[in-house]
Parts: structure tokens; sequence; C-alpha cells
């Protein structure tokens, strides 16, 4: 951990903070895909790719 944050050229403290921050938005993310799934059924797999394009991100592969 102390490398990372010397690598993110932050604190341990400063950087643990951000780290539990990410994890706690990540925890809400996923708990309102979850709920909206439940409302709206299953994202289909051109939404994620749409999803995916539109926010710059690369989901992890399923076969991996």
């Amino acid at each position: 951990m102390r490398a990372a944050a010397q690598r993110a050229g932050k604190g341990l403290s400063s950087w643990l903070g951000e780290a539990a921050a990410a994890k706690l938005r990540a925890e809400a993310l996923k708990e309102f895909l979850d709920e909206w799934e439940r409302d709206h059924g299953a994202l289909t797999a051109a939404e994620l790719e749409r999803a995916e394009r539109e926010l710059g991100l690369r989901m992890a592969d399923p076969a991996a």
C-alpha cells in the first residue's frame, strides 16, 4: 500500500481514504444497478458495450 501511495504522490492516510471512498462509491453503484435491473430487467450486452465505450472503460472478460 505504501508503494501505491508513493506512486500516486500521496501520503498513506490520504491514499487509504481515497481508496475507501472509491470502494463506497462502487458499492453504491452496484446497489443502484441491482435495484434498476430488478425494476427494469437485466442490462443487455449492447447496453453494457455502449456504457463501456462512452465511459472509456474495459469490462472484465467473464471467460477469464
